[in-house]
């Protein structure tokens, strides 16, 4: 059984739905009552928002390799980002960590293309719904990534880092996202939305939203991980 190493805290909320949805996912398939092995570094949210926010992506990628280099140290054998944002440095990262990484945008694309979508809004932070790190992967699959309009996007990023951040999930704000993927769906003609924020799916738990599929991209991180901690 491989051990999984994460970089965690960034943030706090979603770092613990990682490792619950990890430990239910690995349950269902061992079925014997084991544990997996896990081993969490959480860092500063504060600092990476403001590497990211100063556009730092040098510093920010120079910084995750020395925290990676920890993992590797206390014996993981691969290793995945619990956020979405810090993936826009993900392939410097890979090309110099010590560890094989898994990347959130890729396996999202993958899910993406698997469920036949062709037109996805993101929601996320201003740095990866501005980003092109899923705008790039996608488009490999030839899927569109649409963001939301100035307004919805200034909505959605404040929201993100007043309330979701820091652990409030008020249910005016899930009105207030769903309002903009019926916008969305109405005016870009999205069929489904990447939750590019892994505090998204602790607000908008829900599958889909009238008729358009949410994808949770930490489920599908997750998965990924397990799949890799029972491969040979």
């Amino acid at each position: 059984m491989k051990t999984l190493g994460i970089i965690g805290g960034i943030g706090p909320g979603s770092t613990i739905d990682y490792y619950q949805t990890i430990i239910d996912l690995y349950r269902a398939r061992k079925g014997d009552g084991s544990y997996p092995p896990i081993l969490i570094n959480s860092i500063d949210l504060q600092r990476v928002l403001a590497t990211v926010g100063a556009g730092e992506l040098e510093s920010l990628t120079n910084w995750l390799l020395t925290e990676l280099k920890k993992l590797d140290r206390a014996g993981a054998d691969f290793a995945i980002m619990a956020s979405n944002t810090p993936h826009i440095v993900f392939d410097h990262l890979e090309r110099q960590s010590p560890l094989p990484l898994i990347s959130i945008v890729e396996k999202t694309s993958g899910a993406a293309k698997a469920r036949g979508l062709k037109r996805l809004a993101l929601f996320g932070t201003r740095f990866t719904m501005q980003g092109t790190a899923y705008r790039d992967l996608f488009s490999k699959q030839e899927i569109a990534v649409v963001v939301p309009e100035s307004a919805d996007l200034d909505y959605i990023h404040d929201k993100y880092m007043s309330e979701l951040v820091a652990g409030l999930f008020l249910p005016e704000t899930r009105s207030g996202l769903l309002a903009v993927v019926d916008r969305m769906a109405e005016r870009a003609g999205i069929d489904g939305v990447i939750l590019g924020g892994t505090e998204l799916p602790l607000l908008l738990r829900d599958p889909s939203h009238n008729g358009i599929p949410l994808l949770n991209t930490t489920r599908i991180h997750c998965e990924a991980a397990v799949d890799r901690m029972f491969s040979r």
